[in-house]
């Protein structure tokens, strides 16, 4: 028999995200392969931008899913890259809470280009994720 979790259970999960990140938190964004998990160290990725997050993260999560408020854009962005993973930090930049994929529709962090240049502006369109176990 397969594990399902009711919609309830799941919006909780996903209201943690915004409990754990706190206000303010950081989103910053890499290039190259993405680690194993977000408890893995970085091996060798390059920081293409951070964006401060919205105070709080997130609205309540509905039908399992976490939508992010919305996401102050990095008018000059760090160095220059292309944009593979995101990783999700409280506001202090040490704590990891969260690590996903970036594309520009259908990841977890939508950007408006997934080519970075150095002192140029990186633009979130959506960051959202969707709690499994339906």
């Amino acid at each position: 028999m397969a594990f399902y979790l009711t919609t309830a259970v799941r919006n909780a999960r996903m209201d943690a995200i915004t409990t754990a990140t706190g206000n303010a938190a950081l989103l910053r964004i890499y290039d190259g392969t993405a680690p194993a998990n977000a408890n893995t160290a970085l091996s060798g990725n390059t920081l293409l931008a951070e964006l401060t997050c919205a105070s709080p993260f997130a609205g309540a999560s509905s039908s399992g899913a976490v939508t992010a408020s919305a996401i102050t854009q990095d008018s000059s962005a760090n160095a220059t890259g292309t944009a593979s993973f995101f990783r999700l930090y409280k506001s202090d930049g040490t704590t990891v809470i969260a690590q996903g994929a970036c594309g520009t529709s259908g990841a977890e962090l939508n950007l408006n280009t997934l080519s970075i240049v150095s002192g140029g502006p990186v633009q979130v369109t959506s960051l959202v994720w969707t709690d499994g176990n339906a």
